[in-house]
C-alpha cells in the first residue's frame, strides 16, 4: 500500500499544484483579483483560502487538530494581496507545508486517527478529504482563469480539437505502468 497509495497521492497533489502554478503564471495581479460577480471569489481569494487551509491542516498533521486556533478562515476570503509575488509566496507556503507533512508518511501511519474540528479521520481519510478539496478549488481557479484570458488562454490539458493527435502520441509508446503526470 505504501508504494502505491502514498506515492499516488503525492503525485496527485503535485499535479494539482502544477495546474495551479501554470494557471497563476498566465495571470496578472488584476486578473487574479477579478471578481466576476458581486460576492464571488476571485482567484486570489481561492488561492488564499487554499493556503490557509493547507497551513492549518498540515502543520503538526499527526499531533494536532487540523483546524488550528490561529487560523482565521473568514480572513481568507478577503483579498489582502498587494502583489502577485505576495500571492505566490502564500500559495507556495501552503503547498510546502503539505508536502513536508505527507512525504515522510509510512504505510503504518495510514490508519492512525487525526482530528479536524474534533472529527476523527484515519490519515487516509484526511488525505482523501484534502485531495478532493484542493482539486475542487484548483478546478475553480483554472475555470476562472480561462474566463479571464479568453482566446489568450494556454491550455493545461488536451486542447479542443487535438484529442486525435494526443491519443496518437500516447499510443505510439509501448504499454507500461507509469503515472499520467510523468509526461507533464
Amino acid at each position: 500500500m505504501e508504494t502505491s497509495y502514498l506515492n499516488s497521492v503525492i503525485k496527485q497533489f503535485e499535479y494539482y499544484k502544477l495546474l495551479g502554478d501554470k494557471t497563476l503564471e498566465q495571470l496578472t495581479l488584476e486578473e487574479l483579483q477579478k471578481e466576476f460577480v458581486t460576492d464571488s471569489n476571485s482567484i486570489a481569494i481561492i488561492a488564499k483560502h487554499l493556503a490557509g487551509n493547507m497551513l492549518s491542516r498540515w502543520t503538526h498533521f499527526l499531533d494536532e487538530d487540523g483546524e488550528k486556533p490561529w487560523r482565521n478562515r473568514d480572513q481568507e476570503f478577503i483579498d489582502t494581496y498587494g502583489s502577485k509575488d505576495e500571492l505566490m509566496e502564500s500559495w507556495n507556503a501552503g503547498w510546502n507545508c503539505l508536502f513536508e507533512a505527507i512525504k515522510p508518511l509510512k504505510e503504518s501511519d495510514l490508519e492512525k486517527i487525526i482530528y479536524i474540528r474534533n472529527q476523527g479521520h484515519t490519515v487516509t481519510e484526511a488525505i482523501n478529504r484534502q485531495l478532493a478539496h484542493y482539486s475542487y478549488h484548483v478546478g475553480q481557479i483554472v475555470f476562472l482563469a480561462k474566463l479571464n484570458k479568453g482566446s489568450e488562454w494556454q491550455s493545461l490539458s488536451i486542447p479542443k480539437g487535438k484529442s486525435a493527435n494526443y491519443n496518437q502520441e500516447k499510443f505510439s509508446k509501448p504499454k507500461g505502468k507509469r503515472h499520467f503526470t510523468e509526461d507533464l
